[in-house]
């Protein structure tokens, strides 16, 4: 069987005062997540908004990621297939660097 699909991501930046925060929301088409981040700018560090977008940002795309997982582990357990086991350390790069 072949598909094909789009997924529409937004994301939505709000500085104000040092701090940023992120919404990041994924549409399917039949349901939608929405995901948090944030960063603040230590005082004794020098403002650079590029640097808190891009935190703020990739903060609330991994609170994204971790909802849609656990949606997809609740609908593999419902169809009675279990879930993937758990890995300790980082959820990203190669496999086999993990292990």
């Amino acid at each position: 069987m072949t598909r094909t699909l789009e997924w529409k991501v937004g994301l939505e930046l709000t500085e104000d005062g040092g701090r940023t925060k992120a919404e990041a929301r994924l549409n399917t088409g039949t349901s939608t997540l929405t995901g948090h981040g944030s960063a603040r700018c230590n005082p004794a560090d020098v403002d650079v908004p590029a640097i808190g977008d891009e935190l703020a940002a990739s903060r609330a795309m991994r609170d994204l990621a971790g909802k849609l997982m656990r949606e997809a582990d609740r609908e593999m357990e419902a169809a009675g297939a279990g879930t993937v086991p758990r890995r300790t350390g980082p959820g990203y790069g190669w496999p086999e660097a993990v292990s």
